[in-house]
């Protein structure tokens, strides 16, 4: 199991020192969740954060983007930094297009589906995806309850994947802790994002490791 402490619960008065203290905890990839207040009621932050951000750590960005027209904002996200871009099969830009235009600049593309999107929605493009994120709980805000019902989507996007002889990554996002990560790991979740889990534990090593024994 890797895991992804989400850069929303970080100390972003001390934005440079988290990164560094995520890379010294263990962690295996930062999770950024760009929201624009349009596609959910939420705004957190852009590209120019993410480009402040990148100098402070080697670990891959996993850029999330849960905006309306994502197809517009694509290359600047590549350009600060993103190694790994996820947007909302729901979402207004044309996805194949948005696909291609992640993939002409060099970072990996991925898709994300809500808690009410089927995870049949996204097999139209599997063979083109390094990763979906399946969200446990409705995107927007955290501190939400985990959505144990999420989990059999999982299960149908990893038998998709065998079936057009795809290596696809599956991540989980959303009330993911010590009380439900086994379950993420049991269902087959390669990487779960975790927010005050990680960064507002005292010892984040310590939480990372807790959280992947758990998983064994």
């Amino acid at each position: 199991m890797q895991i992804a402490p989400s850069f929303l619960s970080c100390d972003f008065s001390k934005l440079g020192e988290e990164l560094v203290r995520m890379d010294k905890a263990g962690a295996d990839i930062i999770h950024l969740d760009v929201m624009d207040g349009h596609f959910v009621p939420n705004i957190t932050f852009g590209a120019p954060v993410i480009k402040w951000a990148r100098p402070y750590t080697k670990l891959p960005f996993d850029v999330h983007l849960m905006i309306s027209e994502p197809h517009r904002y694509i290359r600047d996200f590549a350009q600060a930094g993103a190694d790994i871009i996820t947007f909302h099969v729901e979402c207004d830009s044309n996805i194949d297009e948005t696909i291609s235009l992640i993939e002409e600049c060099g970072v990996k593309p991925g898709l994300v589906i809500k808690p009410n999107t089927p995870a049949s929605a996204v097999f139209p493009y599997m063979d083109r995806l390094y990763m979906v994120l399946v969200m446990t709980v409705e995107p927007g805000f955290g501190g939400q309850c985990f959505m144990e019902d999420m989990l059999p989507k999982v299960g149908e996007l990893k038998k998709y994947a065998d079936e057009i002889g795809k290596d696809i990554l599956i991540e989980a996002d959303g009330g993911i802790n010590t009380h439900t990560i086994k379950q993420c790991s049991d269902a087959g979740i390669d990487i779960c994002v975790s927010g005050t889990g990680v960064f507002k534990a005292d010892d984040a090593k310590a939480a990372i490791e807790k959280l992947k024994k758990l998983c064994e």
